[in-house]
């Protein structure tokens, strides 16, 4: 077992997915790919691929761009992506730069609870369609005291109509909006058989604005007489941020015999902004685009200034004890200081500065790997983690007043977690498959105490909390068992606990959640799948399988169990230029139509009882693909 030295991330307790994006190929040539279906499903894809040039060099260039409709309610999710990458080869090592470039626009669906979706149906969702509902919604929610807004309408008095029964059991709309440019260079260059150095230089610009129909903020002129725009009970609320993020990862690997000695530094310096701002709606007719960044707010709650920097250092040997038996050991120091800066609050309560730092010297790892044979070996591994505090005033040390970051910054510990995994791989002609134990601990759990409906955006309290212990199973095997089919299992079985109640800064108990399960947890997890490929028809049969998960941290409220099929099935073409390369696939999603939630936590987990925090998963959807390489 070999540990991810070089993941450049502050907030992981356990393990990491390092993605890596495919080389560039050597030879001259691309993609093109279309794909249509459910709910005016739409996706285009491109790649040109450059193939060797004079100096050596490769790279590709891609695009995509797709549309859908929401499966249910009114409105869009659309994203657009640009990739590229060059790779030059340095005699033995290589010089790589990519940049990536996306846009995403998509609408929300409506946060959900339990009882909503016993009273609405699964197929609930914000009420874009009808603006006029939705604003006699707001003004029904006024004259009965519930929005705190004086009504301008007590004529339309205080009974919801039929099903509604409170304000926040629909919105009008909500969208989120991203634009991410990320890109980095990374030289590797070897020194001989015994020196190797690699170092990256990254880049991330990110824009968003994150939307929210709110009857808690009218529009400025509500209840104006005789105003005409800006008039309607309802505003936009936003949570805006621009981000700007720069770092360094380096790091030398020295063989000295047996050993493979690597150390390495990261470093990031993180700026970002972040900003709450409501926008107004005409009554008539709302003459905003929910897709579109919005400008000219007639309100800003606050905004704020957050840095970031973070150091890493590592250093770890791994030694080939003998032909059989390898040994990795080592240790990492991460650093990370947050500072939060007031740039505008529109009341005092809203101010918050200062500093906060999670620090830890020595975070050691180790692993070791016996080879029993060829097709064999025995693994175990041990890790330390720290997850450092976020930077945001909407979670982390900064989402509390200052009077609360003052009395929490000088005693909140980061989270700690220790890990430890033991297991056999293994592999025959027609089987392989791993089989794996673990057991882990978190110590100094962090905690909000959330107060009122999420849409509000009350500050919570943040503490320490106690303790999780986890410990569980898995078995993951893929057996052969005939020509050119082949059947995948996997099973994991998770025990996962609260070590403690939950008690606020005061020493006041929150919630009884010692030897409770851990929200949105799962214990048991299984997926089979039987595939068939016989180098032109090809498909896949799949099953998932997941028992209950609890919603609430005194576990009086859980989701139940969910078992879902997925079908896919294609087809390679060949006998000639147009047909060679060419590929069409049929995919069904939630195969036998089972209604499920599919989401816990879009709006956080309350201490008990139900809670608008869950989305549910959408019907069978068909979707097909046609795909030409060349």
């Amino acid at each position: 077992m070999r540990a991810r030295w070089d993941t450049a991330s502050s907030n992981n307790l356990g393990g990491a997915l390092k993605y890596v994006s495919r080389d560039p190929a050597p030879a001259f040539g691309g993609q093109v790919a279309a794909t249509g279906g459910s709910d005016s499903t739409y996706r285009g894809f491109v790649r040109l691929e450059s193939g060797e040039l004079a100096t050596g060099a490769r790279a590709y260039l891609s695009y995509s761009h797709g549309v859908a409709d929401k499966w249910k309610g009114v409105g869009e999710q659309k994203q657009s992506q640009v990739n590229f990458k060059v790779a030059q080869p340095l005699g033995e090592g290589s010089l790589t730069a990519w940049l990536n470039g996306s846009k995403r626009r998509e609408n929300d669906y409506q946060d959900l609870s339990l009882a909503m979706i016993d009273r609405l149906g699964a197929d609930w969702d914000n009420l874009s369609g009808d603006w006029d509902l939705m604003v006699r919604i707001a003004e029904i929610a006024n004259n009965r005291g519930d929005t705190g807004v004086t009504p301008a309408r007590p004529a339309l008095g205080t009974t919801y109509p039929a099903p509604i029964q409170t304000a926040d059991d629909a919105y009008f709309n909500a969208a989120g909006l991203r634009d991410d440019l990320i890109g980095a260079v990374t030289l590797d260059l070897p020194a001989g058989q015994v020196f190797r150095l690699r170092a990256t230089l990254y880049g991330h610009n990110d824009e968003g604005q994150g939307l929210w129909a709110t009857p808690y903020v009218p529009s400025p002129n509500y209840g104006v007489a005789g105003a005409t725009t800006n008039d309607a009970p309802i505003s936009i609320r936003t949570t805006e941020y621009d981000l700007k993020r720069y770092g360094f990862i380096g790091s030398a690997t020295l063989e000295l015999g047996p050993h493979s000695v690597n150390a390495g530094v990261w470093y990031e310096d993180n700026e970002f902004n972040q900003a709450r701002r409501y926008y107004g709606l005409n009554r008539a007719v709302p003459q905003r685009d929910f897709l579109h960044m919005q400008t000219g707010a007639f309100r800003t709650d606050w905004e704020y200034d957050f840095s970031t920097t973070t150091w890493q250092f590592h250093v770890q040997d791994t030694w080939t004890v003998t032909g059989a038996l390898t040994v990795n050991y080592g240790f990492k120091a991460l650093s990370v200081e947050n500072e939060g800066r007031t740039v505008f609050a529109r009341t005092a309560a809203l101010v918050k500065n200062g500093t906060i730092k999670a620090e830890e010297r020595f975070l050691p790892q180790a692993g070791a790997r016996y080879q029993l044979n060829p097709d064999s070996e025995l693994f175990a591994g041990y890790a330390r983690n720290m997850r450092a505090f976020p930077s945001s005033g909407t979670s982390g040390p900064f989402s509390t007043t200052q009077a609360g970051f003052n009395a929490i910054r000088e005693t909140l510990e980061p989270e700690i977690s220790d890990t430890f995994e033991a297991g056999w791989r293994f592999r025959t002609a027609d089987v392989q498959g791993v089989m794996a134990v673990y057991h882990a601990t978190f110590k100094d759990r962090l905690f909000a105490v959330p107060v009122g409906s999420g849409i509000q955006g009350n500050p919570s309290a943040l503490s320490n909390v106690g303790g999780v212990t986890a410990k569980g199973f898995e078995a993951v095997g893929t057996w052969d068992f005939a020509e050119n089919w082949s059947l995948f299992g996997s099973y994991a079985f998770n025990d996962s606990e609260y070590d403690d109640d939950t008690f606020d800064g005061n020493g006041r108990l929150v919630g009884a959640t010692k030897g409770k399960a851990t929200v949105d947890t799962p214990k048991h997890l299984l997926k089979g799948e039987l595939g068939y490929d016989d180098g032109a028809l090809f498909g896949r049969l799949s099953v998932s399988h997941l028992s209950k998960r609890y919603v609430s941290y005194e576990n009086d409220v859980s989701v139940p169990s969910q078992t879902v099929a997925e079908l896919a099935l294609g087809y390679r073409f060949s006998g000639g230029p147009l047909l060679d390369g060419l590929e069409a696939q049929l995919n069904v999603s939630n195969l036998f139509d089972e209604d499920y939630i599919s989401t816990i936590n879009s709006n956080g987990h309350p201490i008990r009882g139900d809670s608008q925090t869950l989305l549910t998963a959408p019907p069978r959807q068909v979707f097909f693909t046609l795909r030409k390489t060349f």
